[in-house]
């Protein structure tokens, strides 16, 4: 397990037009009841807020995360970025996880999801990404929203009509993801744009969460706790409670400050970047 920033903190960033905004953000990770050890890492360095899942063993899977992780660490420090940072920093970690890993190469790899400050149309907003089965949610108000689509054998069902969403998780391979960083191979992140928005909290989960508890139980938690921190830890409890089979990581950003968004309604449309 590898934690890249401060596991508790506060921010003021500058929008493209002069425009100021405030978050504030706590991050978590445990190796829950089951697992030996703990193949999850975080970055919690503005303007990256990210969480990586490791897969292939302890040894190799903490590796990829741990990797990822310090690649998207290195954008640390900039006012915003482009998706294309993002997808720069997850080939650099594919390279990385390549050359550590040597002839294990083939079995290494990991899930990525996260936040990132950017830019749209001249406003602040955040870029949200993820490649693999590890979330990133948006909650307004009460009312929480599943913002990334898992790459994953069984989402892929679900999309084509031929499994329930609460079978999911019960089907024999609800843990086979359908992309992934490492293994060799290009990877292609599915990004979003969020206004950054007064009242708006993020968060960002492994699948050690969200194969424990469910949606509704995560947005009862998220409006029960306005601290960021208490928020964190009591959906880490929540997930231990209920079984706690595998690494749980959680980071939660609120908006403390941003100007004003007349249309909260403005996600943009779903986009899988790829630069050839």
């Amino acid at each position: 397990m590898t934690h890249i920033g401060a596991p508790v903190g506060e921010h003021t960033g500058q929008g493209p037009a002069s425009q100021t905004f405030q978050v504030r953000w706590a991050g978590t990770t445990d190796v829950g009841l089951r697992r030996a050890h703990n193949e999850d890492s975080l970055v919690t360095q503005p303007p990256v807020f990210a969480i990586a899942d490791g897969m292939g063993g302890h040894s190799h899977g903490d590796l990829a995360s741990r990797v990822v992780v310090e690649r998207l660490g290195e954008l640390g420090g900039r006012e915003r970025v482009e998706p294309s940072d993002v997808v720069e920093a997850l080939r650099e970690a594919t390279a990385d996880i390549a050359r550590l890993a040597g002839d294990d190469d083939a079995g290494t790899g990991t899930t990525v999801t996260g936040c990132a400050f950017a830019e749209h149309d001249g406003e602040p907003y955040f870029a949200i990404f993820n490649v693999g089965d590890s979330r990133t949610y948006a909650m307004l108000g009460e009312r929480l929203t599943r913002i990334t689509v898992d790459h994953s054998v069984v989402q892929e069902l679900v999309d084509a009509g031929l499994l329930a969403e609460d079978e999911a998780e019960s089907h024999p391979e609800a843990n086979v993801v359908t992309r992934a960083v490492g293994f060799n191979a290009d990877p292609v992140p599915d990004y979003f744009l969020l206004p950054i928005m007064p009242r708006l909290r993020l968060l960002v989960c492994s699948d050690g969460l969200t194969k424990e508890i469910g949606d509704v139980e995560i947005e009862r938690i998220l409006a029960e706790h306005e601290d960021p921190h208490a928020a964190c830890e009591a959906l880490v409890d929540a997930a231990l409670d209920a079984g706690g089979r595998d690494n749980v990581t959680v980071v939660v950003v609120d908006v403390v400050r941003a100007p004003e968004v007349e249309d909260v309604d403005r996600t943009v449309p779903r986009a899988t970047l790829r630069e050839d």
